[in-house]
Parts: C-alpha cells; sequence; structure tokens
C-alpha cells in the first residue's frame, strides 16, 4: 500500500457549509412555511450506548431512504441540485412533534420513522452524536434549532417541553402581527450567525405577514479539510463535457494516493475522506458522459449499499473540479407527492398537538436553502470508519485514473452509519449558482 500522496504521478497530467430549515405557522388560511438552507457538510458521531446505537442505526437506514426519495423528487429541475435531506428533515420532524392522527401519520411515513415521540428519541441521539463529532476538532460542525411564535400565541407547553428536550430549540418570540418585516429581518440575522454569515436573507421578502404564527428553522454549518488536500499548484484549466455537444473548462484539481474506489458496469465511485476519517465525500460517476439520468434512476438506498460493498483501498489518480453552488428549492410539492399531503391542506392538517386547536394550523410553503463550496482544502462533509483492504495492481500496471470530468452525483455523510447528510449533482460546475 503506498501513502497518499497530492503530488500528481502522472498527467499534469494534474469550504465551508451550512443548511436552514424552518417552517411558519398562520392561523385559519394559517401557513406554515419551512425554509432550508444549507452550505456545507455535516458528520455524525459514534453513539454512547448500545441501545441508542441502534435506534440511531435504525434511523439513518430510513433517513436515507427519505433522502432519496426527495431528492428524486427534486432532480427534475435543469442544471445542478444540492440539498441537505438531513436538515429538511430536522425541520420537518419539529413540525411532526405537534401533529396528531392521519396527519401525524402521514409524516412519519415519509420521513421514515416512528410516530409520536419514539421518533423524537431518534432525532435526539442523531444531533447528540453530531455534536461529539464537531467537538472532536477535526472538523467545524454547528447545528442549532430556533422556534419564533407570535408574541402571546398560546402555544401548548407540552409542544414546548418536547421540542426544547428533544431538539434543543431555542424559543424566541416575535410580532408578526404587527410588524412582520421586522421578524423576517430578526430570523435571519439568527440564520447568519449560527452559519457564520454562509446564509444571508433565508426568509424572502413577502413570506411572513401578519398571520404568521409560528417559524420553525433548523441550521447545519459544517467546515472541514480533505484528509489529503490537494495542491494547488497543480489545479489546471481541463474539458467537463456538461452534455455530448456542449464542453467547457473548468479548474481541475488532481492528486494521486490511496483511496477507496470501485469501478462498476455502469458508474465509478470514489470516496474522498475528511480530516479525522469520520466524514467523506461519496462521488458516484457515470461510465457514459450522458449516463447522469440513468444513474438517478437507479439511485437508491439498496443500491447505494451494493455499490458501497465494491469499494476497495488501492492508488487512483483523482481528477476533480472545483465547483460551489447555491440552491434554492420549494420542496413542498416533492413532499407532497411523497405523501405528506394533509399537513398542506386547512380542512384536514391536524397540529393539534401544538395549540389545541384541531384544523387550526397548517403547512403553507417547504422552502429549502443550500450552499456548498468544495475546492484543493477540503468543502463540508462527511466520512466513515470502515475496514479497507489493499487492492493493489498488477506489477507495472499504472493506477486506474477517475475522472470526473462529465455530470456526477456526491454525497456527504457520515461513515460508520452511512447517514446522507448532504447530497447533489454537478452538471455544469461553472454554472452552479443559482
Amino acid at each position: 500500500m503506498t501513502e497518499a500522496s497530492n503530488t500528481p504521478r502522472r498527467g499534469w497530467s494534474n469550504a465551508d457549509g451550512s443548511s436552514i430549515s424552518a417552517m411558519s405557522f398562520h392561523r385559519p388560511k394559517l401557513r406554515l412555511a419551512a425554509w432550508l438552507w444549507l452550505k456545507g457538510l455535516l458528520p455524525v458521531g459514534a453513539v454512547a450506548c448500545l441501545a441508542i446505537a441502534v435506534q440511531a442505526a435504525e434511523y439513518e437506514s430510513d433517513n436515507n431512504s427519505f433522502a432519496f426519495q426527495l431528492y428524486n423528487h427534486l432532480r427534475g429541475t435543469d442544471g445542478s441540485v444540492f440539498l441537505s435531506p438531513f436538515s429538511v428533515s430536522e425541520a420537518l420532524a419539529m413540525t411532526s412533534a405537534g401533529a396528531r392522527r392521519e396527519t401525524a401519520v402521514q409524516m412519519a411515513r415519509v420521513l421514515d420513522v416512528p410516530p409520536g415521540k419514539e421518533a423524537d428519541a431518534l432525532y435526539a441521539a442523531q444531533a447528540e452524536q453530531l455534536a461529539k463529532l464537531g467537538s472532536a476538532g477535526a472538523i467545524e460542525l454547528r447545528m442549532a434549532n430556533s422556534l419564533w411564535p407570535q408574541s402571546g400565541y398560546p402555544l401548548l407547553k407540552d409542544y414546548l417541553a418536547r421540542v426544547r428536550k428533544s431538539y434543543g430549540v431555542d424559543v424566541i418570540p416575535l410580532d408578526f402581527a404587527h410588524n412582520a418585516e421586522h421578524a423576517r429581518g430578526a430570523i435571519n440575522d439568527w440564520v447568519a450567525k449560527e452559519t457564520r454569515g454562509k446564509i444571508a436573507d433565508l426568509i424572502p421578502p413577502g413570506i411572513l405577514d401578519s398571520l404568521t404564527r409560528l417559524v420553525l428553522v433548523n441550521a447545519i454549518y459544517f467546515k472541514g479539510t480533505w484528509e489529503s488536500p490537494f495542491v494547488g499548484e497543480y489545479t489546471r484549466e481541463a474539458p467537463f463535457h456538461v452534455a455530448k455537444d456542449r464542453t467547457v473548462q473548468v479548474p481541475t484539481m488532481v492528486q494521486s494516493g490511496d483511496f477507496r474506489y470501485a469501478n462498476l458496469d455502469r458508474l465509478e465511485i470514489l470516496e474522498l475522506p475528511y480530516a479525522g476519517g469520520q466524514v467523506s465525500m461519496l462521488i458516484l460517476l457515470p461510465r457514459e458522459q450522458d449516463g447522469i439520468a440513468q444513474l438517478e434512476q437507479e439511485l437508491s438506498a439498496s443500491n447505494l449499499a451494493a455499490w458501497q460493498d465494491e469499494l476497495r483501498e488501492q492508488e487512483v489518480v483523482v481528477y476533480l473540479p472545483r465547483f460551489r453552488m447555491a440552491c434554492m428549492s420549494r420542496v413542498d410539492e416533492a413532499l407532497k407527492a411523497m405523501g405528506m399531503t394533509d399537513a398542506f391542506d386547512s380542512a384536514r392538517a391536524d397540529f393539534t398537538g401544538m395549540d389545541g386547536r384541531p384544523h387550526w394550523l397548517y403547512l403553507g410553503a417547504v422552502l429549502h436553502k443550500a450552499y456548498i463550496e468544495v475546492n484543493e482544502q477540503g468543502t463540508e462533509a462527511a466520512a466513515a470508519t470502515a475496514v479497507t483492504m489493499e487492492a493493489g495492481a498488477a506489477p507495472g500496471e499504472p493506477p486506474p485514473t477517475f475522472r470526473a470530468d462529465h455530470p456526477f452525483i456526491f454525497m456527504i455523510r457520515e461513515k460508520e452509519s452511512g447517514t446522507v447528510l448532504f447530497m447533489g449533482r454537478v452538471i455544469d460546475p461553472l454554472a452552479s449558482i443559482q
């Protein structure tokens, strides 16, 4: 096994992240708007005891199912895509804690978690893992939840106690009824602070109004460096095939080293770990230049598990474009298509667990905003510990080359559990800001 090197052995032939989720409640004809903003990558730590570890593992498996379902409903848009399924699910989980009857059943089914307080325990265990991972020092990880009710609005004490205990929520009353714009500014300022300025103006003008009664926000920020950084001096302009009839020149990083890699029939897979070894970026590169659509159709939790079983540590020459993207998405239609319908219906939504009033609060919109930057030093990501096996090449045979020069899918995940924290696709590295 060779030592990892950031010096190319042939050829030049050579971030910061955050996520926010928010929800806003109104009176009859009351809306619950959820905003999710993400900018980076985020890791998950080990669980302290066996009982929690088992629960967390079950939750993580289910959460990946939610992640891929949500991605599949959002990928129909043109261009690059980036989201934090974890941030979306966290914000929805805080909301579902106040759901009852069929509304609660549908939300739990879509999130792939058990209904009721059992789900709270799973999310709480996950948050504890993330906190431990962020405090380890190898990466920077911040996650925060906040609840912004209309000043004087009678939220149930049981609901407030539940979300404080399970989600560590800060409760900050605001006066939406008389000054919704000031309330919007206060929430956006909180978001900017929690994401170190990487997420600004999460809630755009016109979203909040005098009927707003509650906004729930989840913010995630992650910054990590590659375990084996790329050397900027070796970055060169290289062709990236956006489509069969369109090629652009993009700054492309290169290095050679020992990485977990698999060369399958229809795709190549590469895992790039971040410092600390608990978070990694997994890159899925279709073999054909126009193979991204077929790869997305095959993407599922079970297929990803099978593909990952083929990963072996070996020397690989890696070519990866620098890229940066910010994506704002409406998620409510995707959630409805996944089966979460009653929560958006003012006549059917039941959030009695929040204020004791059936068919009063309902979800009006779910917005998700995400940002990520990948460069020579690193990005936001997650890595998992795994037993690796050396798969050496035959004497004299050059190492395989992983050349990401056409559209690909990537994920930031916690390695031990496999939880997908962020995921997206790169179509054109030069046109990835939306």
